[in-house]
């Protein structure tokens, strides 16, 4: 969940940034959503990894249990 609260952070400094004609702001609201992205994919990916090695795992535990 902390990425998708990372990216609406991100996007409120970037609206303030907005309003308040503050490019530094935007900037980093930007940054911050960009970041939130990297961070979404990461875990994906990791989660993606962790589920493909359980499964090796499992499969590694029945061929031994055969024996």
């Amino acid at each position: 969940m902390e990425p998708k609260i990372d990216e609406a952070k991100g996007r409120i400094k970037e609206a303030a940034g907005a309003l308040a004609d503050n490019d530094d702001l935007k900037r980093d609201g930007k940054r911050d959503q960009a970041g939130a992205s990297v961070k979404a994919k990461a875990k994906e990916f990791a989660d993606k990894a962790t589920d493909k090695i359980d499964e090796g795992v499992d499969k590694i535990k029945e061929k031994l249990d055969r024996h």
